[in-house]
């Protein structure tokens, strides 16, 4: 996944956030982010189930109530990424 194409759906999902026409819920399952940038990201209560995350800088992103169920976390920058109430079950 490109960085433009990862940029289009945090935009939608946004739009999606703030109950603005045109947005979707992000829906990144099983996708390869592996090394993205996602600092500062607003991913709450997306689907990043079995996402490939290895290497991703999540630093300071919004990641409240996210799936991250199964999702490969490894060398991911999370320092101060907000992990509330997300569900981290069987993620490494």
């Amino acid at each position: 996944m490109t960085q433009n194409e990862l940029d289009k759906i945090l935009e939608n999902h946004k739009k999606w956030l703030n109950g603005e026409d045109g947005g979707s819920r992000a829906n990144l399952q099983d996708a390869n982010l592996r090394g993205a940038d996602l600092r500062d990201a607003n991913l709450q209560s997306a689907n990043l189930r079995g996402a490939d995350l290895r290497d991703a800088d999540l630093r300071d992103a919004n990641l409240r109530s996210a799936n991250l169920r199964g999702a490969d976390l490894q060398a991911a920058d999370l320092w101060g990424a907000d992990l509330w109430g997300a569900d981290l079950q069987a993620a490494n």
